[in-house]
């Protein structure tokens, strides 16, 4: 039995429902996607550690992960709006699953002793490199399918569907792999794996295309000069710095909490899994609940202030603190400030720009999301290992208040672009 795919035009035309049941199937998708992604984070530290890596080797992961994601966001921007966003979608949620798949076949085998360390090493970042390639093509196509079905008035609104869509992913997410974690180190890595599957399936069923096939097509020289179009820079700039802060914080967390409270690798990720649980909650309520008032009675920029201020006051504390509800305490102060800061960020780069133009900015945005999640866990894992276990969290929060100053000097205004007659 085949799948009669929606029509290419499916979303053209829509009326305030349809586009309603459209943005409630995008989040669902989003939700699914970044719960497989989530279900890794209490657990990727102490199966680095299982396996013979160092703090520094394992921070690779994330780094080869994001490396590709920053070169590829921008292909698959160009590509949605060129060969249409539903396949896309579709290919990144396949590439996601086989590549975490592959991660836990290989790390498998390590826990065996089939591989030796440095060919362990070499071989899962590897899969790493796999996985940022395809799933770099799943937020961006996501978010500018959102713009496409969304009027100027509500993006903001949109964005942080979106936003809360990650935010219970990362509420379910830790707390499905603290417990899968119960069984095995390796086993929420085939569950994400198996996730993606069923995310994709679920897309190819479900998801119907919103660029219309004869809609104008942003150019290269266009796409440049969005670099150079009002805030988009600094908004950009915003975007991979708070981005570096907070991964390098997710990266060295498990660690930390491991180390400060004495635990074993089973017992730091079920601790680190509710810790996460809350932390996500809480993103989850500020997305899909506050975001939405806040962000039609005030500018972006003030948000984006208060997310900034709430974001390091959290970074600042996490060294201060050694137990398990004073860690959760100054992670919920991290979670609160950025499920502020990342909608508002994306719907002030998307009202920067043109609706021609939501593709191409969507992947700007992506591979400065990427840019951060690059250099952060280096940087990270490298503070932890030779500086001090409160050294990225330090750095993190001195990071985000030099953004705060330099935002708050700056005051960029959002001047939402007129579309553009074809």
């Amino acid at each position: 039995m085949t799948a009669t795919p929606p029509p290419a035009d499916a979303a053209f035309g829509m009326d305030a429902k349809a586009k309603g049941r459209t943005k409630g199937i995008l989040f669902l998708t989003i939700f699914i996607a970044m719960l497989g992604l989530s279900v890794l984070f209490p657990i990727i530290g102490p199966l680095g550690r299982e396996l013979g890596l160092t703090p520094a080797q394992i921070g690779w992961f994330s780094t080869a992960y994001s490396l590709m994601q920053f070169i590829f966001s921008p292909i698959w921007g160009s590509r949605s709006e060129k060969q249409g966003r539903r396949p896309t979608l579709i290919m990144g949620l396949v590439g996601f699953s086989v590549s975490f798949g592959l991660f836990g076949l290989l790390a498998q085998l390590g826990m065996n002793g089939g591989l030796a360390i440095g060919t362990l090493f070499a071989l899962l970042v590897l899969s790493r490199v796999v996985g940022g390639i395809f799933s770099s093509a799943t937020l961006p196509t996501a978010q500018a399918m959102m713009a496409d079905i969304s009027s100027e008035k509500d993006r903001a609104a949109s964005m942080g569907l979106i936003g809360a869509a990650f935010g219970l992913g990362v509420v379910f997410g830790p707390a499905i792999g603290a417990a899968l974690s119960g069984i095995s180190l390796i086993a929420p890595v085939y569950f994400s794996a198996g996730l993606g599957l069923v995310t994709a399936a679920m897309a190819y069923f479900l998801v119907p295309e919103t660029r219309h096939p004869g809609m104008a097509q942003a150019k290269q020289g266009d796409r440049r000069a969005l670099l150079g179009k009002g805030a988009i820079p600094l908004f950009l700039a915003v975007s991979a710095l708070s981005t570096l802060a907070s991964v390098g914080m997710e990266q060295t967390i498990a660690f930390y909490v491991q180390d400060a409270m004495n635990l074993s690798g089973s017992q730091t990720a079920k601790t680190v899994g509710g810790m996460l649980a809350i932390f996500g909650i809480l993103a989850a309520l500020v997305q899909g609940g506050a975001i939405r008032p806040l962000s039609k009675k005030l500018p972006p920029t003030p948000l984006i202030l208060v997310g900034l201020v709430v974001m390091s006051a959290g970074m600042f504390l996490i060294p201060q603190t050694h137990a398990y509800w004073p860690i959760t305490a100054a992670l919920a102060l991290v979670g609160v400030g950025s499920a502020i800061l990342s909608p508002t960020l994306s719907a002030a780069l998307s009202l920067s720009a043109g609706r021609d133009e939501q593709g191409a900015v969507a992947g700007l945005n992506s591979s400065a999301l990427a840019l951060g999640r690059m250099v952060g866990p280096l940087l990270a894992t490298n503070l932890y290992q030779s500086a001090g276990h409160g050294a990225p969290y330090v750095a993190s929060g001195a990071i985000l208040a030099v953004l705060f100053v330099l935002t708050l000097l700056m005051r960029p205004r959002v001047q939402p672009q007129a579309t553009p007659t074809a």
